[in-house]
């Protein structure tokens, strides 16, 4: 099991990066979708947002842009 554990930001270094667990919007050519409940880092001092493998898979299961993929 991959355990991704940041406490510095890469961007900008701040110490006061967070995991945080919300609602988590995208576009795919044109089209907005959400993947709920996603859990990823997020650094309030610059916005950088940090994905880890699992949360990288819930966000293809909800793309259009993978179900596209998978269509061809």
């Amino acid at each position: 099991m991959d355990v991704l554990q940041i406490t510095v930001c890469p961007s900008c270094g701040s110490t006061e990066i967070e995991k945080v667990c919300r609602d988590w919007s995208g576009e795919y050519a044109g089209r907005p979708y959400t993947v709920p409940s996603l859990e990823f880092y997020e650094c309030p001092a610059c916005g950088e947002r940090i994905y880890d493998r699992q949360a990288m898979r819930k966000i293809q299961q909800h793309s259009p842009a993978f179900h596209h993929a998978q269509a061809r």
